[in-house]
């Protein structure tokens, strides 16, 4: 077996560059957001001297997707307040975290594409400045409807950590970009933990409208945090059109294996960990155990816990080729989920293993199936993210319903057992193509088992012996020229 040092692309390696992409436009340099703005000129993009993508700008980027994800959580715990304050049925308020969701699947459809036909600098302030807008009316309102709308409309604009994630795999250097990524990854899960323990703890001291109160201050942070910090980085596909958006993402669905593979993997994947924290407060609350609502609350921070450590597995993440680390991270998954299958309902301690290991090995496998992803395509990034996000937003909608019926009509036992199946799901999923395998073959083990991520001398090869027009470019993570875009002109930053 080859060792790492032998296989890995180092971070000085040039990586083949499409030649789509080697001219650039000398206008590429944009001095002002939005024409009247300044851009601080250290951010401002030049060919010559590209961003170093250090650490503390991704930390930054993990920190903003913690502060803005967390729009769409803060009303879960208040639901109850909110129900007093509008003098409302629990039925009728319920609908309020329905409608935050549904407005962000609708922006993880419709918005977040745009990163690759818009700057991403200006389309991150813009909907920073929207949700911190929008959020102002939900802390004065005093009407149901209001805020229902409100809510909608905050949840339609919370799409930010979803342009960052590509954002920031264009900015990291290539041997740098699985770590880059966990970071990022990282700091969108520890917004859902934290945004609920935050809202319950100010809500019962103060109100519900303080909780909107500190989110206007948390995002004018973000605001002014974007501002003096986010690079601004040039358009790569200056002809293509809001329509011919969904055209390329429909193509990467069928022409593409990997990307089916990964949506069906990140749907089940979604659906196992939002039932896991769904069904994790009936389970701890029932008969078994009888915790108090504090008690429950604090397995959130067994939760944290593993989505801090997660980014420390990055460098790791970054020698291994990601098909492999995909797939050992599902074999964890499953482990873990065998435990609590095994153990859950009858020792406390099977529940604490559990909730460690499925968060900690469930943002692993998400970074590495997100760098499977944005090897397909270097200029499809924002299209390409918004194909994985939608799947999670739909196993996040079957993890709740289906493993809420599942539990409440059949135990606790059944439930674990039927999301251990979706975790063999995932597995044969992922089996069906190899770590190598070019990207136009559905099926097979073309180009080995290695467990280190290939040469680029290694990578022509396989592509030389592939389709003459790039047709298998994959996920060989090699700088690949748009397949269905190009054809009506040439890309180039912009």
């Amino acid at each position: 077996m080859s060792s790492p040092a032998e296989t890995i692309v180092s971070s000085t390696t040039v990586q083949p560059t499409p030649s789509s992409l080697v001219s650039v436009q000398t206008d590429s340099t944009f001095s002002k957001d939005f024409r009247c703005l300044p851009i601080p000129r250290r951010l401002r993009y030049d060919p010559d001297k590209p961003f170093h993508f250090g650490m503390l700008l991704n930390v930054s980027f993990g920190i903003g997707s913690t502060l803005v994800v967390a729009n769409l959580y803060y009303c879960q715990p208040i639901l109850i307040q909110l129900s007093a304050s509008f003098h409302v049925t629990y039925d009728e308020v319920a609908r309020i975290p329905t409608l935050v969701q549904a407005g962000f699947g609708i922006g993880l459809l419709f918005i977040t594409p745009l990163g690759d036909m818009l700057r991403r600098r200006q389309l991150i302030l813009l909907l920073v400045v929207f949700s911190t807008t929008l959020t102002i009316g939900l802390a004065i309102t005093g009407n149901l409807l209001v805020f229902e709308i409100i809510s909608f409309l905050i949840g339609l604009t919370s799409v930010t950590p979803q342009i960052l994630v590509p954002l920031a795999a264009d900015l990291a250097p290539p041997a740098r970009r699985g770590s880059a990524i966990s970071v990022v990854l990282s700091g969108y899960l520890l917004g859902i933990l934290i945004a609920r323990v935050l809202s319950g703890m100010v809500a019962n001291f103060t109100g519900w409208r303080i909780v909107y109160c500190m989110s206007i201050g948390v995002q004018s942070i973000v605001l002014g945090g974007a501002y003096m910090l986010l690079p601004d980085y040039p358009v790569k596909n200056c002809d293509l059109s809001y329509l011919g958006i969904f055209r390329s993402m429909a193509k990467y669905i069928v022409t593409e294996p990997l990307v089916s593979q990964i949506m069906f993997t990140n749907w089940a994947a979604s659906a196992c960990f939002t039932n896991w924290w769904v069904t994790l407060t009936f389970l701890l609350g029932g008969p078994s155990y009888g915790y108090s609502t504090m008690i429950i609350g604090l397995f959130g921070l067994i939760g944290m816990l593993g989505v801090i450590i997660a980014p420390f597995f990055g460098r790791l993440l970054d020698w291994l080729a990601p098909w492999w680390s995909a797939v050992v991270s599902t074999v964890l998954l499953l482990v873990f989920q065998a435990v609590q299958t095994g153990a859950g309902g009858i020792n406390i301690a099977a529940v604490v293993i559990s909730c460690f290991g499925l968060d900690l090995f469930r943002q692993t496998q998400s970074i590495s199936l997100s760098a499977l992803m944005f090897s397909i395509s270097e200029t499809a990034r924002s299209r390409l993210n918004a194909l994985m996000a939608i799947p999670i937003f739909l196993g996040q909608v079957t993890g709740t319903f289906v493993g809420t019926d599942v539990f409440v009509g059949y135990g606790w036992r059944v439930n674990s057992v039927l999301f251990m199946v979706m975790f063999v799901f995932q597995l044969a999923v992922l089996s069906l193509r190899g770590p190598h395998c070019p990207g136009n073959r559905w099926f097979g083990y073309e180009g080995g088992l290695k467990f280190w991520k290939i040469l680029p001398s290694e990578q022509s090869q396989v592509i030389a012996s592939d389709d003459p027009n790039n047709a298998g470019c994959g996920h060989l993570a090699v700088v690949c020229s748009e397949k269905g875009d190009a054809k009506g002109g040439a890309e180039e930053l912009c």
